[in-house]
Parts: structure tokens; sequence; C-alpha cells
């Protein structure tokens, strides 16, 4: 790989959104380790915010890695102990909990998304957006064996319905891309608070020639602007000019707003 640093700016907005009473959502942005995150709990009133926090402190100690195989093989552990602790919290209360998560990875000029649930990751590159993530629901499943239509899709009774999720059985499964950064690539993760809301189309547009910290406020206005029916968290990391090569941190930054 080229020892040539590409320099990342990123940040990060959560609200609890127009109707909800609380914010089940969390996130981490951690650029010195390669890594952003953003988690969504489930499980009723206070038990999802424990799942997805569980998620996140979990992966803040991942530390260092010393090459990208050791960063992906530390992300697995971390996520491996945050998955027990839920199942065990679920046990203490006799209830089911869990925490939807979309993560990027990023080191030595690569990157690797790893997601469970229907948080998801887009990739804006050359002006054009791509959905990195794939859905765990039963609406997405039915899609993909024809059984309905994208337009049906947008209105199923189940469409929120998932199918995998991080807390919610022993064998944690989740789904992962990965592939070569480019200067210039915007990678945007989001809880689908945002997605309920806002347009692939309305997205590219918004972080297309804006700053993280600008596209992630103007999305957010936009949730709220339409009703914000649930948490909303969207974290935008900006892979900056230069050639491919190891990840240096230009610049990052967070914000909770009314959590």
């Amino acid at each position: 790989m080229s020892s040539v640093a590409l320099p990342i700016e990123s940040f990060g907005v959560s609200h609890k959104g127009c109707v909800r009473d609380h914010n089940e959502d969390n996130y981490l942005i951690e650029p010195q380790t390669g890594l952003w995150v953003v988690a969504d709990g489930m499980g009723g009133h206070e038990a999802g915010e424990v799942a997805s926090a569980s998620i996140v402190d979990h992966l803040a100690t991942i530390g260092i890695a010393s090459s990208a195989p050791d960063l992906r093989a530390r992300f697995e552990d971390r996520l491996s102990r945050a998955n027990s602790e839920i199942r065990d919290i679920s046990r203490s209360r006799g209830i089911t909990i869990g925490s939807t998560f979309a993560a990027l990875l990023a080191m030595d000029g690569r990157f690797a998304c790893l997601w469970a649930g229907d948080s998801r990751i887009y990739l804006v590159r050359n002006g054009v957006i791509f959905q990195v993530s794939k859905d765990h629901t039963e609406v997405q499943e039915l899609l993909d064996r024809g059984m309905i239509s994208a337009e049906e899709a947008l209105t199923w009774p189940r469409r929120h319905v998932i199918t995998h999720a991080v807390g919610v059985s022993d064998e944690l499964e989740i789904d992962f891309q990965q592939g070569e950064l480019m200067p210039g690539d915007v990678f945007v993760l989001s809880t689908d608070g945002l997605t309920a809301h806002v347009s692939d189309a309305e997205i590219e547009a918004a972080v297309i020639s804006a700053t993280p910290q600008a596209a992630c406020r103007s999305l957010l206005e936009t949730v709220l602007a339409r009703g914000g029916t649930d948490n909303v968290t969207i974290v935008l990391v900006k892979i900056g000019g230069g050639r491919n090569g190891a990840l240096h941190s230009d610049r990052s930054g967070a914000e909770s707003l009314a959590r």
C-alpha cells in the first residue's frame, strides 16, 4: 500500500425526532482508529438505548490496530462481546432487546462496511450515490424473492420487521462489503429515521458539495421538517484528496441534539 495519507473529515448528529420521547440511537466517531458506527436500539423504553450503547461502548475500546485485518478482527471481537452482554441483559430482564448497527472501517487505503438490521451505509463516489448495505428486513427478503414490488414495499405492513440484529440471538449474523478508498468518497451511515423521510437522491444532493457538518445538519433539518417519526442518527465521513494509502484524521466532530 502507498504510505501517502488520505485526510478524513467526519461529523455526526443524533436526535430523538418529533414523536419519540427519548433517543435509543447511539453513534461512534473514531477517526484515529479508522472506525465510524451508528446503532439503533430496540426493545422498549430505555432497553433499546442500553443495547445500542453496549455496541458503541465495546467498539470504543478497539484502540489502534496494526493492520486492516487486525482492525477487522478487533471489531468483530468487540461486537461479539456486545452481543453477549446484550443477551445477558435480556435474560436478566426477561425481555428481548437488541440493536441494529452500521459501521465503516478504514485503513491502509481500503474500507470495510459491516452491518446488521436496517441501519444503512451509502457511498457517494464521482457524484453518484450507492447503497452499500442491504437491509435485513422481512420486506427486503420478499423483494429479493420477487414476491412484492418496490412500490408495495413502501407501504408493506411488516416493512419494519428486522431479521438480523445484535443481541437477539446467541449467533451473531452480520454482512459486509469491502473495497478501495478513493479521494472524494463520502460515506453516509444512518439509522432508519433518516431514510424514512429522505430519499437516496436527496441524500446525494445534500452531501455532494457540502462539508460533513453542514450536510448532517441539513439532512437532520429535513427529517424534522417532515415529521421526524423516529430517532435519527447520521454520520458522514469524507475522504480527502491525495493518493490511496494509510489514513489519518483531519477534522472530526460530533453533535447530539435533544437526546
